[in-house]
């Protein structure tokens, strides 16, 4: 969900529907789009950094009187970026600093940077309303130049014209430098340094592009499970080269990658309103490789790289394969709305400020050998229609998913759009309608677009839903997710967990926070299965239910001999339900007056879930990702509590 801050109070669904179809103004003392303003609505005190306002504005080009001293210059090699590096930006020859100067980085280097003020709308209509540059084309990144603290008190001077015949300065300059994040996205770069803020933008320089040494480059592997045996593993990643390649692995053995790719007329528009994703936001995704190794054993450890001889190879990377549905045991990792956060000064699109102290967490997680499985449930990368931050986003995530199991589920951030068949008519993914998502991410799911399945591992079978296409009775997934919770073979797999992105109940009410439509169809499915754990992301921050139908508790917890609550299942009550949507955006902060009975633990903290699941026994730990420590701990038991 696009939302952070304290609680609200939702709105009705249906102003989306009348707005748009009377494509009136929603308020006389608006000047936005009026699907524009009911993004804000929908939005209201939900954004990661700071309200956003929408200004009458002319068009500006050069600045006027730009000093002609002025030089850009950088730290990089001249043989080209690398695939990970930090460029100091040097700026020479200004004559008068300006709080309002600030440097952009262009990909692609053609892009349009005169000023368009109107595109304000493509930040608002994903729920950023962010002060962020109104460019005609999304800069990757922004920086003002007073993050230099140097630049405004002009302590760096340079004298660039001496009075005729002494030493005495008669022009002088002054100096700043920035520090940027880079990564290879396989398009050039370029920086351009500009005056009049974000909303005034006026160019003063531009620097010659920067190309990437190896555009070409395969990077970003992730992994993902097939099947229930354990015995295979997808590999995906990016490259600039549409060639297959190799994935290479164990002793000698080979697999040659499936190559696919997306394109702007993937992407989709509103007559209403532009999406960012057709233009504004539109970025080569490159080519993503797919390659099915083969042949592995289950809870084991073997070693892969990637490529080709032409475009180069990947490092060698150690990685771990699940454990086979049915065997005895599961440890795992999961959370939602993840999303990435930058690792320099700059201002991007929708920063989850959370993001990264959460991976790096995971990542020592992984390194202990303690997780089999990662899953990310919903509102993944957060690019909603500025399609490089997906690029960030497999960079941000690569020393975890690389490693283990890196299982999804879609969220509204990936597929909502108007008029694209999503449940909710609204333009959250900013115009991807699920292509980047289902491109980068390919679950075993039954076809396009249909993106549910299951996965056994261990102990544990696992349902992994879309709240955002049809889940009504006669839908085609409810029909699945009856039959594929039917047939679990309770005696192979004791453990059934149910995984979705919106949830069914939570103490922060908000804009379709929960859907009671929703609830009523499908929650009566997860009792009558006996699902043992609901977990959901969507709301972002973390809580824990007692056993829980139609907004009863038919069971409590008890606690157990080390004092921790114990779910006793031997006596089925109902699903515990866990809200886990605390992994890197903006936080919801619970109200103070929460009176729900229901409601036995709540965290307003970055952080994840960690589970442990026997034959017997399901261990869950919610922990704080800054803190390292357990902030909630329960268990779920088919054995005599003790």
């Amino acid at each position: 969900m696009g939302s952070s801050g304290t609680c609200w109070i939702s709105k009705p669904v249906f102003v989306v529907f009348v707005i748009l179809s009377l494509g009136s103004c929603a308020s006389s003392s608006s000047s936005l789009h009026p699907l524009v303003f009911q993004s804000q609505l929908e939005h209201l005190n939900h954004t990661a950094i700071s309200d956003f306002r929408v200004l009458n504005r002319r068009f500006f080009g050069d600045c006027p009187n730009p000093s002609p001293y002025l030089q850009i210059s950088f730290n990089s090699s001249s043989g080209g970026l690398g695939d990970d590096e930090f460029v100091t930006v040097n700026v020479t020859g200004v004559l008068n600093p300006s709080k309002s100067d600030w440097v952009a980085m262009i990909s692609p280097s053609t892009s349009d940077v005169s000023s368009c003020p109107l595109n304000a709308m493509y930040y608002v209509q994903t729920g950023d309303f962010s002060k962020l540059p109104l460019l005609c084309h999304y800069p990757v990144k922004a920086t003002y130049m007073s993050t230099d603290p140097d630049y405004l008190s002009c302590k760096k001077k340079e004298c660039k014209k001496y009075q005729n015949g002494t030493s005495q300065c008669a022009v002088s300059t002054c100096s700043g430098s920035l520090t940027f994040h880079v990564i290879n996205i396989r398009t050039d770069i370029e920086f351009v340094l500009f005056s009049g803020g974000f909303e005034l933008p006026c160019i003063l320089k531009r620097a010659n592009p920067l190309k990437f040494a190896n555009p070409n480059k395969p990077l970003y592997g992730h992994l993902s499970s097939i099947d229930s045996t354990g015995t295979a593993m997808k590999l995906t990643w990016v490259s600039g080269d549409d060639k297959p390649q190799q994935v290479q692995y164990g002793n000698g053995k080979s697999q040659t990658s499936v190559v696919t790719t997306f394109s702007q007329d993937d992407m989709q528009s509103s007559v209403a309103i532009p999406s960012p994703a057709k233009d504004f936001g539109w970025h080569d995704p490159g080519f993503i490789h797919s390659a099915v190794m083969t042949g592995l054993k289950p809870s084991s450890t073997f070693s892969y790289r990637y490529g080709s001889n032409s475009v180069g190879w990947s490092d060698r990377i150690q990685f771990r394969t699940p454990p086979a549905g049915g065997s005895d045991e599961l440890k795992f990792v999961a959370f939602g709305d993840m999303g990435k956060a930058p690792r320099d000064s700059s201002v991007e699109h929708y920063i989850q400020p959370g993001s990264l102290s959460v991976i790096e967490a995971v990542t020592d997680e992984i390194k202990s050998g303690n997780v089999d499985s990662v899953f990310h449930i919903g509102d993944i990368s957060y690019a909603t229609g500025f399609l490089v931050e997906w690029d960030f986003f497999l960079h941000q995530i690569n020393p975890v998913a690389s490693r283990v199991s890196y299982m999804t589920a879609i969220g509204n951030h990936e597929r909502d759009y108007i008029d694209s068949g999503s449940v909710y008519i609204l333009a959250d993914s900013g115009g991807e309608v699920g292509v980047p998502y289902e491109t980068y991410f390919p679950m075993p799911t039954p076809a396009k677009d249909k993106p549910w399945y299951s996965i056994e591992q261990g102990s544990v079978h696992i349902t992994v839903i879309s709240t955002e296409h049809e889940w009504t009775k006669n839908s085609e997934q409810y029909q699945w997710m009856k039959k594929d919770m039917s047939s679990v073979d309770r005696s192979k797999t004791p453990w059934l967990i149910f995984m979705g992105h919106r949830p069914m109940y939570t103490s922060c009410p908000g804009f379709l926070s929960v859907d009671l439509r929703f609830v009523d169809e499908v929650e009566p499915l997860l009792l009558s299965n006996k699902v043992d754990l609901a977990l959901f992301g969507h709301v972002h921050n973390y809580e824990r239910t007692c056993s829980i139908f139609k907004s009863q508790c038919k069971k409590l917890p008890i606690k157990n001999e080390a004092g921790i609550d114990s779910y006793d299942h031997r006596n089925y009550g109902a699903p515990v339900h866990a809200i886990i949507g605390m992994a890197g955006f903006s936080l919801d902060e619970f109200p103070s007056d929460i009176n729900n009975s229901w409601s036995i633990s709540r965290r307003a903290e970055y952080g994840y879930l960690r589970g442990h699941a026997t034959t017997t026994d399901i261990k869950l730990e919610f922990v704080n990702a800054k803190t390292r420590k357990v902030e909630d701990s329960f268990h779920i038991t088919k054995a005599q509590v003790r």
